[in-house]
């Protein structure tokens, strides 16, 4: 399943403000070794880069297409193409970053655990996953009837990103601290299509994927549909996209 670096950056404004946000919490004055962990197109990198200017930075990433890019925008930074499910640091970091990435990895209750003991005393795992598994843009992907609904159903059956005290009990017996907080962001999008072009970009994608031809353009076509019913326009003619996303910052006892 390749990614399309140049449809994941249609929105770059609204998807790195998140990151941005996530590193504002982040308690570190400086950091040695920092992880941008589903690195993606550099977005985040340069935000870590700005932040830690003399720290050691490596993005990873699974994708060829996304670390293509990144290099291209980030030329002095190292990236690395990695299975973040069993990637291991050689050594012990001060900061393991992650933006809109641990949502595609199964297993949170193994995984969080494994990932923060892989930082140094005083390390800080910071990380921010969409929950927006119930909300009508990604209800709809999974519930539109029609011809492909077997096809679709398959894709994705439950939610891998957990709640705020699922994580906070992950963490907090290993943690000095756990910072969580739930924001939902409010996009102005100029109409339901723009709402369909920012999903192409991330969940809408598996489902895409595993249809071709004519009823991908159908199921297209009847998703359009379906969110430009559930997003009405607003008095100005503009879509409210409503989306909520769990963010967490737990320094290493």
């Amino acid at each position: 399943m390749a990614w399309d670096d140049r449809q994941y950056l249609k929105f770059a404004d609204e998807r790195t403000r998140p990151a941005r946000e996530l590193l504002a919490r982040v308690p570190l004055t400086e950091a040695k070794r920092v992880l941008d962990l589903g690195c993606g197109p550099g977005n985040s990198t340069a935000l870590l880069r700005e932040r830690f200017a003399a720290a050691d930075l490596v993005g990873l990433d699974n994708s060829p297409e996304m670390l293509r890019r990144a290099r291209t925008e980030l030329p002095g930074v190292a990236f690395v193409e990695a299975d973040l499910a069993s990637y291991r640091a050689e050594q012990p970091v001060d900061l393991l970053f992650a933006n809109a990435v641990l949502q595609w990895l199964p297993d949170h209750e193994s995984l969080v655990p494994s990932l923060f003991a892989q930082l140094l005393p005083g390390g800080v795992l910071a990380f921010q996953v969409p929950v927006n598994f119930d909300e009508p843009s990604h209800r709809l992907m999974r519930e539109l009837s029609g011809p492909w609904a077997t096809r679709v159903l398959g894709v994705r059956s439950r939610a891998r990103a957990g709640s705020a005290s699922f994580y906070y009990d992950l963490l907090a017996p290993s943690a000095h601290s756990v910072d969580v907080w739930l924001t939902t962001y409010e996009h102005v999008l100029p109409d339901a299509e723009a709402i369909v072009e920012w999903v192409k970009g991330t969940g809408l994608r598996p489902y895409l994927d595993v249809l071709e031809g004519s009823e991908r353009a159908s199921y297209l076509a009847a998703y359009t549909a379906a969110i430009d019913a559930a997003y009405p326009a607003r008095t100005d003619g503009k879509r409210l996209f409503s989306f909520p996303r769990l963010s967490v910052v737990a320094v290493r006892r």
